[in-house]
C-alpha cells in the first residue's frame, strides 16, 4: 500500500478484491452516518462525526479491519464479534469471507450515538 492523503487513493492502492471490501465498508458507514466526514488519519481512512472520530477502516495482508475508536463498542457487541478476531479497538474481517454488514451497521450506529452523547455534554 502506498501512502495516500485521501480515501479514494488509499482504497485504489489495493488489489481489486480488497478494494471491493473497502468500498463496501466505506459505503456502509456513509449510509449509517451520512453526516460524517472523511479524512485520512494514522494513514487510514477515518470518519468523524460531532467533532470526534467515529470509525477507521483499513486493509492488511489477510484481513480488513474496522476500528470503532471505542472499547465500549467492542464490548457492546462481544457476542456478535465472537467469530472474528478482535481486541478492544479493532475488529478483523478475513479477506475470503463476506463482510458482516448488519454488524458493521450496528457498530457504526452505536458509535454515532456515543459521539452525539459526548457532544451534548
Amino acid at each position: 500500500m502506498k501512502k495516500s492523503n485521501n480515501t479514494d487513493g488509499y482504497i485504489n492502492s489495493y488489489p481489486q478484491e480488497v478494494q471491493k471490501l473497502l468500498k463496501t465498508m466505506r459505503q456502509t458507514v456513509k449510509q449509517v452516518a451520512p453526516d460524517a466526514t472523511e479524512k485520512i488519519s494514522y494513514g487510514m481512512p477515518s470518519f468523524h462525526l460531532h467533532g470526534r472520530y467515529l470509525v477507521y477502516f483499513g486493509a492488511f495482508k489477510n484481513h480488513v479491519s474496522l476500528f470503532p475508536a471505542s472499547s465500549a463498542a467492542t464490548k457492546a457487541f462481544a457476542k456478535d464479534l465472537a467469530g472474528y478476531e478482535s481486541s478492544k479497538g479493532t475488529v478483523r474481517f478475513p479477506l475470503d469471507k463476506p463482510l458482516p454488514l448488519p454488524l458493521i451497521r450496528k457498530m457504526v450506529k452505536f458509535r454515532a450515538k456515543e459521539n452525539l452523547a459526548r457532544k451534548k455534554k
